[in-house]
């Protein structure tokens, strides 16, 4: 591949996306690499609660179907794979993967990137600059914390030509960037460069929101098939200029528009965007057609990187119970507005609920949907109640008095729907770059 350039996948923009799509490039895209970007703060704590429970467990559930879809053709055709899939347990995650792939008939190489995880740097004292309050202080409990690292981070794991790296909390575009300076020989305090890169992987991260799905709002903006729309990927230069591009025959556009929009999501300062590897510039970009869904992305700059890493901890945030219930007909409004009062009164006084219950009225016309005509006087309202709370009890207690509804609520009810499940808050630290203790380990099937 020397003098081409890199070609640059993205294969999911969060833990449940697509994974036909991804399919798609592993086996079309003549990719060099295929990321696989599936963590988010929550999903990480939800990854560490799984993880204290089955020491086996904490890694994206998709793993083993995302795998299934890409890896022969991957193998076959020379791309590698980068992923964050291992979220709270990376190693588990690489033992999986060479499970797998020795059930396929294939000889891999998994390299495995750890030093994320920073729980035991956090304690009582520790500040959340959020909320102005030390951990100690808001009384939560700590399930697990990662550092956001960078490209950095991956180099070594890539130095041992894997066909597949795996790794806990790497930041969105340090995902595409790592390969990027890789094969270009990009130094690590080369700023202009690494914005550029930087501007790709925050263009590629987030998938179909670049080809037209979350950019979509018709009659404003339409997008064609969007029930096929074909995931992204990108050419890139050494210089860092790039084309962001579909696979032709898939759904949905590249244009400047949806590039446009893509390159300003969760920026708060087009200036200042801030990564582990560097202070991105977004604000002299330059973006232009180059072909039909080809658009030519270069100008972009940087400057220093932080000099601490942002780290995610996740607290236990006890239990989330939700239950909703229906009613239908003339009237709809206000029968569901007395059942959410009969609730409301019952936990609080029957009940002694000290917790915040939030009860909301969704919806009209949901349940006769194309029975009657929009404009008709029938309509259906949604009733549903919701609660955070340590109590587990209690959290039960919530949905069994919206199923009491059947028979002792409001007339005209039904459709009853509740369940509780564990849930998790999360806060941001920052901790020291010199204190993250990196490990790259190689499985082989």
């Amino acid at each position: 591949m020397a003098g081409q350039a890199l070609r640059i996948g993205a294969g999911a923009g969060f833990a449940g996306d697509r994974i036909d799509p991804a399919r798609d490039l592993a086996e079309r895209g003549n990719l060099d690499y295929l990321v696989f970007e599936c963590l988010a703060e929550r999903t990480l704590a939800y990854g560490h609660l799984q993880r204290s429970r089955d020491p086996s467990r904490g890694y994206n559930p998709l793993l083993e179907k995302r795998l299934a879809a890409v890896l022969q053709a991957c193998v076959r055709n020379g791309t590698t794979i980068v992923t964050n899939m291992g979220v709270a347990n990376p190693r588990a995650a690489g033992q999986v993967a060479i499970e797998f792939a020795r059930k396929m008939g294939l000889r891999i190489r998994v390299a495995v990137v750890e030093g994320d995880d920073v729980s035991r740097q956090i304690n009582d004292a520790t500040v959340l600059p959020e909320i102005g309050r030390t951990v100690g202080e808001s009384g939560l409990r700590l399930v697990g914390a990662n550092a956001y690292l960078g490209a950095e981070a991956l180099l070594p794991a890539l130095d041992t030509e894997p066909h597949l790296v795996i790794t806990g909390r790497v930041a969105d575009p340090s995902l595409f960037l790592a390969p990027l300076a890789h094969r270009y020989g990009w130094k690590l305090d080369d700023w202009t460069t690494l914005g550029a890169g930087t501007v790709v992987g925050h263009l590629l991260e987030c998938t179909t929101q670049l080809t037209g799905g979350y950019f979509a709002d018709p009659p404003y903006k339409t997008v064609p098939n969007l029930a096929y729309v074909g995931f992204p990927f990108a050419e890139v230069e050494a210089d860092g200029r790039a084309v962001v591009s579909k696979l032709e025959g898939t759904g949905g556009c590249v244009t400047e528009l949806t590039v446009k929009e893509q390159l300003l999501y969760e920026v708060h300062d087009p200036r200042a965007y801030l990564t582990p590897d560097v202070t991105a510039d977004f604000a002299s970009v330059r973006i232009g057609e180059a072909g039909p869904d080809r658009i030519a992305i270069s100008g972009a700059t940087g400057r220093a990187r932080p000099d601490r890493l942002k780290a995610i901890a996740g607290f236990d945030g006890g239990f989330l119970a939700e239950a909703e219930f229906s009613y239908a007909g003339p009237g709809a409004v206000e029968r569901a507005q007395l059942a959410a009062d009969i609730v409301e009164e019952r936990m609080r006084h029957v009940h002694h609920c000290k917790e915040r219950i939030r009860l909301d009225l969704i919806g009209v016309n949901a349940l006769h949907a194309t029975a009657v005509r929009r404009e008709a006087s029938t309509q259906d309202v949604r009733l549903r109640a919701a609660m955070r709370t340590g109590d587990g009890e209690m959290a039960q207690t919530l949905l069994a008095e919206v199923e009491s509804l059947w028979v002792a609520g409001p007339a005209g009810g039904g459709g009853y729907r509740g369940n509780v499940n564990a849930s998790v808050t999360t806060h941001a630290v920052y901790v020291d770059r010199d204190s993250i203790e990196l490990k790259v380990e190689v499985l082989q099937s």
